[in-house]
């Protein structure tokens, strides 16, 4: 039976998620609703403005039923503002804004400067580009996060290589969670994508 994940259509570049699943061969949607949510075996909450989307979340009345639904272990992964939704302890944002709860790690929003100083880098991400073979992630930050803390039960999945912020960590995980402070949809490279979709069939 094919996976059927969702990405949450409220702020972001969704189509391009969405883009990067499907050619990953699964059932790929937009959420907005809380029955689209109780649909999907995955959900992909993508990049965008995490303050946004965390008021967009109540507006729509998917705040506590997504909650709920990573609770039951519903498999998850963020990119940028999608890794800050997923964390549980947040630097640097607003006293409203409120965040899912889902990984053990302490994020700082735009911790690497303002739009002007995105950036590309190639990065080492274990259980991908340690295949033999495999080509280093292009990785592309726009207005990053980076992760402060990790929990014992959290995996670092990738940190940045060089520059001032080298071992910054910018990819992890926790059980049927993965979340990074870059955004792969926007590469063509879809490794990230087909690993969360492992992630969720073996789940």
């Amino acid at each position: 039976m094919t996976a059927h994940i969702g990405v949450l259509a409220l702020q972001g570049d969704v189509r391009e998620h969405l883009a990067a699943l499907s050619a990953c061969g699964v059932d790929a949607s937009p959420v907005r609703r809380r029955a689209e949510l109780d649909d999907i075996d995955g959900l992909v909450i993508p990049g965008g403005e995490s303050t946004a989307m965390s008021r967009l979340l109540g507006v729509f009345d998917l705040y506590d039923p997504l909650v709920e639904r990573l609770r039951e272990g519903l498999p998850a992964y963020g990119s940028c503002a999608g890794m800050i939704m997923l964390a549980s302890r947040i630097l640097d944002t607003r006293a409203d804004a409120r965040h899912l709860d889902a990984l053990d790690i302490t994020v700082r929003r735009n911790a690497f400067g303002r739009q002007v100083e995105s950036f590309e880098t190639d990065l080492s991400f274990t259980g991908i580009t340690d295949a033999p073979g495999a080509d280093p992630m292009r990785a592309v930050f726009i207005r990053a996060p980076w992760v402060e803390e990790v929990g014992g039960d959290v995996e670092v999945l990738a940190t940045v290589p060089d520059g001032p912020a080298a071992g910054r960590v910018v990819a992890v995980r926790e059980r049927n969670v993965l979340a990074t402070s870059f955004h792969p949809e926007v590469t063509g490279d879809v490794r990230v994508h087909q690993f969360f979709v492992d992630m969720v069939r073996s789940a």
